[in-house]
């Protein structure tokens, strides 16, 4: 992955979340579980990278936006 961009944390309230996760369908579901509770940016991949374990997927939050059931 990539650095993150200044601009995802340039205020109080916005969030980087690197999930780790063994497949892509737990990685999914956790930042389905994410996007439940807060506003929050998605990707429908995940990436992997060469000689580590697993998956890897990066969502943005923004927890000062909080969703109503």
């Amino acid at each position: 992955m990539g650095p993150i961009n200044e601009a995802h944390v340039q205020q109080p309230g916005l969030a980087v979340v690197e999930i780790a996760a063994e497949d892509d369908q737990t990685a999914l579901a956790v930042q389905e579980l994410l996007a439940t509770r807060w506003a929050t940016a998605t990707t429908d991949r995940t990436t992997r990278d060469p000689g580590q374990p697993g998956v890897r997927l990066r969502c943005y939050l923004d927890v000062r936006q909080e969703l109503t059931t």
